[in-house]
C-alpha cells in the first residue's frame, strides 16, 4: 500500500507539471510572447501550490477520502483545461481571467495533495524517510513530464489530447487508491462511481479531441480550415475560401495567396536584383518557400540554402500539392537545400559565405524571435556575407509600429552595416517595411527579373521614400540583454489593436 501512494506522488508530479506546461504553451500560442506567458503561468502555479499547502492544515477529518476527491478533481479540471481554453478563447471577453483562473485552481489542488499525502504516509515511514521518498518521487515525476512534453506529447498528441490523456491517468490512479483502500474509506462506492464518471468524461474528450479542436478553429477563423497541425514549435493552420489560401502560425496571419506576391517580391528583388553576379543565397525562416520561389527567378543563382526551424513546415510546403503549387515547387528544386535548424545557432557554426541573405522571420513578438533581430545576430550575418554581398530583413509595419521598424534599422547600423529601408503596401497587412543592408553602399537595382506582378523599375524609387507619418524616430538598439525591439513591438501593436 505505501508503494502505491508513492507512485501516486509520481503521477501527481508528472500530471501537475504537464497541466502547467499545457497552460504555458497554450498561452504562448494564443497570446504570443512565450517568455512572458510561461513565466507568469509558472509563477501563478507555484503561488497557487503555496496557497493549497496552506489550506491543507484545515483538513482535519477523513484525510484519505479528501485526498482521493482532490485527485479526481485535479484529473477532471486539468484534463479538460486545454479543451476549455481552446473552445472559449473566441468567446470569453477576457481570456486571461480564464487562463489564470484555471492555473490557480489546478495549482491550489496540487498544493493540497502533497501535504495530505504526507499525512497519510506518516505512520508508515519515519519523518526522514517520508520527506526523502515523497520528494524523490515528486522530482522524478517532474523530470519525466519536462522531457515528455516537448519531445513526445506536443509533436505526436497535441495539447488538447495531452490534457485529456494525463487527466485520465490522474483519475485512474485515484480510482486505484479507492480500490486498494476500500475498507478504510467511508462510502467507497460513491467515490468509485465518481472516479469512473470522471474517467469516462476524459476518455470521451480524448476520443473527440480532434473534432473539438476543429470546431474551436472554425470559430476562430473566418474561412474554412483545410489543414491544422501542431508541431513542437507552433500551431500551423491553413484556411481556404475559393482560390484564396491563408496561412496562420499560432493564430497570426503569415500570408494570403491573394497578395503574398507583393510581400515576397518586395522582400527579395530590391536587394537581389542589384547583385547580378550573385550565385549563393541564404534564406533564413521562410519555410513556406515563397521567398525561395522568388530567388529561383535568377538563373545565375546556383545554390539556395533555406534554414527553417520547423521540419513540419518545410515538409508541408514541399509535399502538399496545394502548398507546393503556391511556391511553384520551389522546395523541390535541385538548386535548393533545406536545413531544419535554429537559424541563430546554425549561423554561428557555418563557414559558408553568401552573396545575398534573406531574413524572413515572423515578427519579433517574443524574446525567442527578438534574438533574430539583435546586434549579435546581425554581426553573424555580416560575417557570412561574401564581399559586396547584401542582406534583407522583413521589419514589420513602419506605419503601425514605427519604433519597431526604425529599431531594426538602427540595430543593423549598430552591427556595422549600411542600410536602405523601404516600404510597400500589402493589402492583407497594410503598409509593410523592409531593410536592405550591406557592408558598403547599397544601391537600387537597374533591372528586375521578368514576370513580376507587382514591382517595376518605374515604381521602385517611391518605395524608398518615407512620408512624415513613417519618418525615423529615436529608438534604442536591440541587444540580447535588453530586447528593446520586443518591447516596442508589443506596445505599438497592442495600442493599434485596441
Amino acid at each position: 500500500m505505501p508503494i502505491l501512494l508513492l507512485v501516486t506522488v509520481f503521477v501527481i508530479a508528472t500530471c501537475g507539471l504537464v497541466y502547467e506546461l499545457v497552460a504555458g504553451a497554450l498561452a504562448s500560442y494564443l497570446l504570443g510572447d512565450s517568455v512572458t506567458q510561461f513565466s507568469t503561468v509558472i509563477g501563478v502555479y507555484l503561488f497557487a501550490m503555496g496557497v493549497g499547502s496552506y489550506l491543507s492544515q484545515f483538513v482535519k477529518h477523513q484525510v484519505l477520502s479528501v485526498f482521493i476527491r482532490i485527485e479526481l478533481l485535479i484529473g477532471l479540471v486539468g484534463g479538460c483545461s486545454a479543451a476549455s481554453m481552446f473552445l472559449l478563447f473566441e468567446v470569453v471577453s477576457s481570456f486571461r481571467v480564464l487562463l489564470y483562473g484555471e492555473v490557480l485552481l489546478i495549482g491550489t489542488l496540487v498544493g493540497l495533495e502533497i501535504p495530505l499525502l504526507m499525512r497519510i504516509l506518516r505512520d508508515r515511514y519515519t519523518f526522514d524517510e517520508l520527506i526523502a521518498r515523497v520528494f524523490t518521487f515528486d522530482y522524478i515525476g517532474a523530470l519525466l513530464a519536462s522531457l515528455l512534453f516537448p519531445l513526445v506529447l506536443v509533436p505526436y498528441l497535441g495539447l488538447m489530447q495531452t490534457g485529456f490523456l494525463f487527466g485520465a491517468i490522474n483519475v485512474a490512479v485515484g480510482v486505484g487508491v479507492v480500490l486498494v483502500f476500500w475498507r478504510q474509506l467511508p462510502r467507497p462506492r460513491s467515490l468509485l462511481w465518481l472516479g469512473l464518471v470522471c474517467f469516462a468524461v476524459l476518455l470521451t474528450g480524448l476520443a473527440l479531441s480532434e473534432r473539438l479542436l476543429d470546431w474551436s478553429e472554425r470559430q476562430a477563423y473566418a474561412e474554412p480550415v483545410v489543414l491544422a497541425r501542431s508541431t513542437p514549435y507552433q500551431r500551423i493552420v491553413l484556411t481556404q475560401s475559393g482560390a484564396r489560401v491563408r496561412l496562420f502560425l499560432n493564430g497570426n496571419l503569415q500570408f494570403s495567396s491573394d497578395d503574398e506576391y507583393r510581400y515576397h517580391e518586395a522582400l527579395v528583388h530590391p536587394g537581389l536584383a542589384a547583385l547580378p553576379q550573385a550565385q549563393r543565397v541564404l534564406v533564413l525562416g521562410g519555410g513556406d518557400g515563397m521567398a525561395v520561389r522568388e530567388v529561383l527567378r535568377y538563373p545565375g543563382v546556383r545554390e539556395v540554402v533555406l534554414v527553417d526551424l520547423d521540419s513540419a513546415m518545410t515538409g508541408l510546403f514541399h509535399h502538399n500539392r496545394l502548398l507546393a503549387d503556391l511556391n511553384g515547387g520551389a522546395l523541390g528544386s535541385p538548386r535548393v537545400r533545406v536545413v531544419n535548424a535554429d537559424a541563430y545557432q546554425w549561423l554561428r557554426t557555418t563557414d559558408a559565405r553568401f552573396d545575398f541573405v534573406v531574413c524572413d522571420f515572423p515578427d519579433p513578438s517574443n524574446f525567442s524571435l527578438g534574438k533574430l533581430y539583435s546586434t549579435a545576430f546581425y554581426r553573424q550575418l555580416r560575417r557570412v556575407l561574401a564581399p559586396g554581398g547584401r542582406l534583407v530583413v522583413q521589419s514589420t509595419s513602419p506605419f503601425v509600429a514605427p519604433k519597431s521598424f526604425w529599431c531594426v534599422v538602427a540595430t543593423l547600423q549598430s552591427a556595422g552595416l549600411r542600410t536602405l529601408p523601404y516600404h510597400v503596401h500589402v493589402p492583407s497587412f497594410g503598409e509593410w517595411g523592409f531593410v536592405v543592408a550591406g557592408t558598403d553602399s547599397v544601391d537600387l537595382p537597374r533591372q528586375l527579373p521578368d514576370g513580376l506582378r507587382f514591382l517595376s523599375l518605374a515604381t521602385l524609387p517611391g518605395y524608398f521614400d518615407f512620408p512624415p507619418d513613417m519618418a525615423p524616430v529615436p529608438v534604442s538598439v536591440n541587444r540580447l540583454n535588453n530586447q528593446a525591439l520586443v518591447h516596442y513591438f508589443e506596445r505599438e501593436w497592442a495600442a493599434y489593436s485596441r
